[in-house]
Formats: C-alpha cells, structure tokens, sequence
C-alpha cells in the first residue's frame, strides 16, 4: 500500500492527494448530515450507540416571521421576503432546517442530507458540486449554503436569477452549536425557535459530559483522529484546526496530533508523526476505515501498529458526515465517542 510521501512524488498523485483533502476539508467545515450510527470498529464490526437517522424537530413547527436581512457569510447583505421553498446546499443545513420544525418547505437536498426525512427530495449538489441549472429549476425562495460551496459561477448564476443566497460560516468546534442554529434560524424568520433548539442542543450535549469520567490531564486517553481514503492512497493525521480537537476534549480526550505540536488542518502520516502523538485511541471515519480494509488494513499502515492504539486495536469509528456535523444531533456523536473511549461499545483491549 503506498504511503502519502511515495503518493506525492508524482503530479497525478500529488493532484490526486490535493483534491481529496479538498473534499476532506469541505466535508468537516460544512458539517455534513451523514446516514446513521457510529460504529465501532473492533474485529467483527459491532454497532455502538450512535445517532438516528430520523432527525427529531421540534414539537411545534414555527411560522417565519418575514421578511428579514441579514449578514451572508460572503459579504452580502440579503433580505429574505418569503421561505416556503427552501433549498439548503448541504447535508447539515437541511439538518438544521428539518430540526427547526420546517422540513416541508425544503424541495431538494445535497447528497450528504441522508436523514430519513430528507431521502426523498431531489439531487441538486453534491458535496458542494452545485447544478445552478437544477437549482433555478426547482425556483426556491431561499436558498443556504456554505463557504465552501461551488463553484462560484454556479453561485453566481443563482444570484443572478434574482434568488436569495444567504451563505453560512462552517461549524468548527462545539461552542458553534448554538451560533450555528441561530443563523440559520434567523434568516427563516424564526428566532425563538432558534432559541428553543439552541438550548435543547446543549442541554442535550451537557447531559452527556456528565457520564465523562474526570480523570486528571495526566490520564486522559490520546486520541488521534486520522482522515483515511485508501482507494486514492491519502492518509492525514488530524492537528489543530482537522475540526476534531473540540469534540476530543468534550469527551474529556486530548487530541494527539494537535498536542503533538501540529497546528495546521492535516498532514500526512508518517511513522515519526504517530510516534510524536503516541495515541491511546484512533477515531476515525466510517468510509474511511473501510477504504483500508478495516482494523487489519489500518494497523498496517506504516507507524500505526506501534502506537498504543495499534497494539490495542483501539479504535472509535462514526459515521463521515455526522462526526463533525456540530448541530442537533451533536450530543449523539459525543454519547457515541465517550461510550466507544470509556466502555460501552468500545473496541480491542483497551477500551475499557
């Protein structure tokens, strides 16, 4: 199996490596709603508690107080008159929408929105590959999307056509919850909501951190997270800014590559950087422990089977789009790490 280095010594692959982070960074900064459970990764692939695939709205569906103007993320000043065709670029702002209680005015859906209540819109993006041409053609009144969505002309053209783009900062870390849920909740002319949402969140998020162990910074487990696509040869370890950092610490972890000293988004893995990170535990994403053949495939990737992880078989698994999604269903990621780290579905020998 080539490694990131034998990877990049070519254009083609090195092109090949570069696209893929840019997918992998599109994929956290937007934090995509993805299918179901976390899972956990042991030798038989058992499932662990996890998040539901059928989003939970609020009791009682808000009116849209409109019309309203707002800050978009891209500089644009937009005021929204009207939101009974909304249509959000990605999987984690149809999240959003849906949880607000107003899922029946959405009339399409990225390809990342793979909740139960969204599996029958139509496909107008994905991952951010916007169609202007299937966009304009569903003629929404609002339409959401994220800084990294694209491209730019697609965009544009929307604009052009006279639709209300408002764009969205992405989520990075857990305090983004609430911030996240209230812009979005304010461009639909429904605030309280918002609010109501917001507090449910963290409520939620908060009576998680209460089975979390408290033990010393001396004993909290090294957790590395690393972003894996086997089939295009590209292994990263996370470091400060992977998105992951702030969701390791709510469940009482350290992240190691970020403690390691890496302060950027990603690197490649090499043997020196895992021994520098020395994880207790790796998290990892679903598709992607799959794309290297599971656990076996993993610990054979150079340096991991010498890290306490890798002799371990320690390794925490969720679900792509929902491990960075930082929105509603936020508390069922952390319910499913914290169980996967201290015990209750966790992996190899040192899960406990």
């Amino acid at each position: 199996m080539p490694t990131p280095a034998a990877a990049s010594r070519t254009p083609r692959r090195r092109g090949a490596l570069l696209s893929v982070l840019a997918l992998a960074l599109a994929l956290f900064t937007t934090a995509c709603g993805g299918d179901s459970a976390a899972t956990s990764a042991a030798g038989a692939g058992a499932k662990a508690t996890g998040t539901a695939n059928r989003l939970q709205p609020l009791a009682e569906a808000p009116r849209p107080e409109l019309p309203v103007t707002v800050d978009s993320a891209d500089g644009h000043r937009v005021t929204v008159r009207k939101a009974g065709r909304i249509l959000p670029l990605s999987g984690s702002l149809s999240e959003i929408v849906f949880t607000l209680g107003l899922g029946k005015e959405v009339v399409a859906r990225d390809i990342t929105a793979t909740f139960d209540q969204a599996k029958k819109l139509p496909v107008v993006t994905r991952n951010h590959d916007v169609s202007a041409e299937s966009v304009l053609s569903l003629k929404p009144d609002l339409v959401l999307a994220e800084t990294t969505t694209g491209p730019a002309e697609a965009m544009q053209q929307i604009r052009d056509a006279g639709i209300p783009v408002v764009v969205l900062d992405p989520a990075k870390r857990l305090a983004d919850v609430g911030t996240r849920i209230q812009a979005v909740a304010r461009t639909l002319g429904v605030p309280a909501a918002g609010r109501k949402l917001t507090k449910r969140s963290e409520d939620r998020i908060a009576a998680v951190q209460k089975d979390i162990p408290h033990e010393d910074a001396a004993k909290k487990p090294r957790v590395a997270f690393l972003y894996l696509r086997g089939s295009a040869s590209v292994y990263l370890i996370g470091g400060t800014r992977s998105g992951a950092t702030s969701l390791l610490e709510a469940a009482g972890a350290v992240d190691a590559g970020a403690a390691s000293g890496l302060k950027t988004d990603f690197r490649a893995i090499t043997s020196e950087a895992l021994a520098e990170a020395a994880p207790d535990a790796i998290l990892v994403m679903t598709k992607g422990l799959d794309s290297v053949g599971g656990i076996d495939g993993l610990v054979k990737i150079p340096g991991v089977a010498e890290t306490p992880a890798g002799i371990d078989r320690r390794v925490v698994s969720v679900e792509d789009g929902v491990l960075l999604n930082y929105g509603p269903r936020t508390d069922q990621v952390l319910r499913s790490l914290v169980d996967q780290l201290y015990g209750k579905g966790s992996t190899g020998k040192g899960g406990a």
